[in-house]
């Protein structure tokens, strides 16, 4: 369903479809629809690969790949109800695939996530649903239908290990009924589903982790307070080599090491620590004494992404981004091996190495960079062979691309705020029309390489700013702050200023400065016009969190409601920073977008910004998408949304 609001009052009546018109809508469907390949994996062999792509605006196909060469794509199994989405597809042997679906549906209780696992033949036969099926009489709703632990079972051939969630059931008085609660771990037989429990239910356990070997060595617990919320405490336990026994972390590394992967070859658990207020990717050895050393750390940004590698998940190496992402490999031959490989590849692409053989002799490989929104690759190491697969974005395939700048821009207090700029092809780069596009989260930030919706408003002749405001992650603590809520003056401020500093460089016509966000993206462009209504002259702003009360209270039926409370915060900021409260301010026109299943912001936010709008008597339009989620993950809905964008602004800015 899509409702319009103040349609006259925004200059947008009927005209004539003008070639124009109709370049805008062929950007519009291009740039909105979804990736060629949404994802992929590699057979234990590297002779055939697996693939998820779109079907349709919203569904998605299940595709397997004789990589042997002169085999086309052949697809197995189509998932097309509007409530779920194939996530991911994995080899548990070599002719078996694990998939796993999410499901959102409305309950009484509000919005309901679910995940469920399925096995399949790569020849699209033999379905077999390993998660464990709901029971009618259990206390709750089985919502984590399981996650793959380890891919490769020491125990058997076909079986894969994966988490399993205990739920007790009514039926606690007969011989029958379950009296467990928690997470557990089982080992699944991809063949049959027939489960055995490894791991016993833990009542505040929230995950598991393998060693390369598949023997369970780490696990996660947060506690919960007696009304079920979760807390914001997480503790980590370790399992020495051959023993039963759980041990905490805190006595190898302290109680800031944040542990993601265990390496029984050699005796070592690696994680995320705190360095001087960045993150930083240290290891411990396992044995013999607690020996911390330092793998990656940088000085000005977080080193935040563990690089692993293949069905072992193998730990290889950790990134960063500054200007660009980077990868620092620990692995000197992989290290030897993603340079020569950047080399031998026009364009200087960035590379990430995405999946291997068993034997890691053939690797699954993607090339991308601001311009190429990437290209998967196979590379077999015996021949010294890269073949190309498949492009991400096939659509795009031979379009010329915006190139992104990193830049940085002095702040009103002076502080430097980093950024990235994108000019339309072929302009002079003056007097533009030009878009601060503020990143969601705020706990998130921009990074150099192809963006979708940056690409398409270069293509439509605005130059385009990315801010990385204070309250943006990636920058350490400091950075960070109290994050972009509790300290919304200062990230809005930094937001605006990139308007300002677009406007001094002679970049943009200050007659046609407009600005778009997504999540707190979109809160950042409303509470814009509270800080200074006249500076930007459009507003778009997509499922925007327009009420931080409302925010607070919507979670109440979640376990993450402490959580989303605390990070908050209480206070004077709750209505000051509440651009649904200051509608009167507004003087530039807004446009809402809005899923009505979107379980990050709910569709009450816009829909109140709207309400209040109108009760001020400001122009303002409205898109509500029935049945879509906070991402908007259908590529129809997206280029209808695009093409409202496109006249909104050309109507706006009078272009």
């Amino acid at each position: 369903m899509r409702g319009w609001v103040g349609l006259a009052a925004l200059g947008l009546g009927a005209t004539a479809v003008s070639a124009a018109a109709q370049t805008a809508e062929a950007d519009a469907a291009i740039f909105g629809a979804r990736q060629s390949m949404l994802s992929f994996s590699l057979a234990p062999s590297g002779k055939k690969m697996a693939y998820i792509g779109p079907a349709g605006p919203h569904g998605e196909i299940i595709y397997v790949v004789d990589l042997s060469g002169g085999h086309s794509p052949q697809p197995i199994m189509a998932a097309t109800e509007t409530d779920s989405t194939l996530e991911r597809c994995d080899w548990a042997t070599e002719d078996r695939l694990v998939c796993q679906l999410y499901i959102l549906q409305k309950s009484p209780d509000g919005l309901v996530g679910s995940t469920r696992l399925f096995s399949i033949d790569s020849n699209g036969k033999n379905l077999v649903i390993l998660s464990q099926r709901p029971r009618d009489d259990a206390y709750g709703i089985m919502q984590n239908g399981g996650d793959i632990i380890a891919l490769d079972d020491p125990r058997q051939g076909n079986s894969i290990l994966m988490s399993h969630q205990w739920l007790a059931e009514f039926s606690t008085a007969t011989l029958l009924g379950n009296t467990q609660t928690g997470l557990g771990v089982d080992e699944v037989d991809v063949a049959t589903g027939k489960a055995t429990k490894l791991e016993g239910p833990v009542a505040d356990a929230v995950d598991y982790i393998a060693d390369e070997r598949g023997r369970i060595r780490l696990r996660v617990r947060q506690k919960r307070n007696s009304d079920g919320y979760l807390l914001d405490q997480r503790s980590y336990q370790f399992r020495p080599e051959g023993s039963g026994q759980w041990k905490s972390i805190d006595q190898l590394a302290g109680s800031d090491f944040i542990p993601q992967a265990v390496s029984a070859a050699q005796g070592l658990v690696y994680g995320f620590q705190k360095i001087d207020g960045k993150e930083a990717v240290v290891s411990y050895t396992l044995e013999g004494g607690a020996q911390r050393q330092i793998l990656a750390k940088r000085d000005d940004v977080d080193v935040d992404e563990l690089i692993r590698l293949g069905r072992s998940g193998r730990v290889v190496g950790a990134s960063y981004a500054t200007d660009r992402r980077t990868i620092v490999y620990f692995d000197k031959p992989m290290a030897q091996l993603a340079a020569s490989l950047q080399k031998a590849l026009p364009g200087n692409p960035m590379i990430s190495i995405v999946d291997a053989s068993a034997d890691e002799n053939t690797l699954l490989l993607v090339a991308s960079s601001d311009t190429d929104p990437g290209q998967v690759y196979l590379f077999d190491k015996r021949s010294n062979e890269l073949s190309p697969v498949l492009p991400l974005r096939a659509q795009l395939k031979d379009r010329a691309l915006a190139p992104m700048k990193p830049v940085t821009y002095a702040a009103s207090d002076g502080t430097h705020i980093p950024g990235y700029l994108t000019l339309p092809t072929g302009s002079s780069g003056k007097g533009l029309p030009a878009i601060v596009l503020p990143h969601g989260g705020p706990g998130s930030r921009d990074e150099w390489g192809f963006d979708w919706l940056v690409q398409y408003f270069a293509a439509r002749g605005y130059a385009v700013m990315q801010p990385n405001f204070r309250g943006s992650a990636g920058y350490g603590d400091e950075w960070f702050g109290n994050n972009g809520f509790q300290a919304w003056r200062t990230a809005v401020g930094d937001v605006d200023d990139a308007g300002r500093w677009l406007v001094s460089q002679g970049i943009a016509d200050p007659a046609r400065l407009a600005i778009v966000g997504w999540s707190y993206g979109g809160y950042a462009a409303l509470q814009s016009q509270v800080l200074d209504p006249q500076l930007f002259k459009a507003v778009v702003a997509i499922a925007p969190v327009t009420d931080l009360d409302l925010l607070r209270g919507e979670n109440r039926n979640y376990t993450n409601f402490r959580l989303v409370r605390d990070f908050v915060g209480t206070g004077p900021h709750l209505e000051e920073g509440s651009p649904a409260r200051h509608a009167k301010t507004f003087v530039a026109p807004v446009l809402l977008f809005h899923g009505t299943f979107d379980q990050n912001v709910s569709v009450q936010h816009s829909q109140l910004m709207r309400d209040r709008l109108q009760a001020a008597g400001k122009p303002v339009k409205y898109v509500e998408f029935t049945g879509i989620d906070h991402y908007i993950e259908n590529g129809a809905m997206r280029s209808t949304m695009l093409s409202d964008i496109d006249q909104f602004l050309a109507a706006s800015l009078k272009r």
